[in-house]
């Protein structure tokens, strides 16, 4: 196999558009041709290391998500991925470890939250984006202790997403509990479930 067909290979088998510099050493080819496609306007560089070809449907979250993989969507970004919230994010909000640092996590248009390790992984689960790829999220009894933990939330949002939960056929108000009682705002949760419910 030639390098141009090992480089076409790549490209084709890309089903979200992406490359990365692994895969193009993998392949046994040099870093040299990543440059040379960006170049030409074949590809275009989101990171260190990942590239998009310029001719696919841009995921906005995925490719965030793809860019700092120990990041999972939180707060009002998970809400409105979960379809708890009709109001999208101007910013996206991410939660990630706690002492976790790129140096180019600072420059995206995103909220940063940061967890311990003992409460960060607990509730992750997996939702499909708008345009059709996975996404790492908080489940939704995750997330509505997240929203009435923190400060500045919007209370329209919050009161909106309670309603919604409480009206739903899938909600785990056990789990909800659980997960209230270990970060700390099993009061605050339980309030809104007994006007609720």
């Amino acid at each position: 196999m030639t390098n141009i067909s090992k480089l076409n290979d790549i490209l084709a088998n890309s089903v979200d558009g992406t490359v990365t510099t692994e895969q193009i050493n993998n392949a046994g080819l040099h870093r040299s041709v990543l440059q040379k496609l960006t170049d030409d306007g074949a590809l275009r560089r989101l990171g260190r290391g990942l590239y998009i070809k310029t001719d696919v449907w841009e995921d906005e979250l995925y490719l965030l998500q793809k860019k700092y993989s120990k990041g999972i969507y939180s707060h009002d970004t998970a809400l409105y991925l979960h379809g708890y919230s009709d109001k999208t994010p101007a910013k996206y909000t991410m939660t990630f470890p706690k002492g976790y640092n790129a140096p180019s996590l600072k420059q995206e248009n995103i909220i940063i939250k940061r967890s311990v390790d003992e409460i960060y992984s607990f509730g992750v689960t997996e939702v499909t984006s708008p345009c059709g790829n996975i996404l790492k999220v908080y489940d939704i009894e995750r997330t509505l202790c997240d929203i009435v933990r923190g400060s500045g939330n919007d209370i329209q949002i919050i009161n909106s997403a309670m309603k919604r939960y409480a009206a739903a056929s899938n909600k785990n108000i056990h789990q909800l509990t659980q997960y209230a009682e270990k970060l700390r705002v099993k009061s605050k949760i339980a309030r809104y479930m007994e006007v609720l419910l």
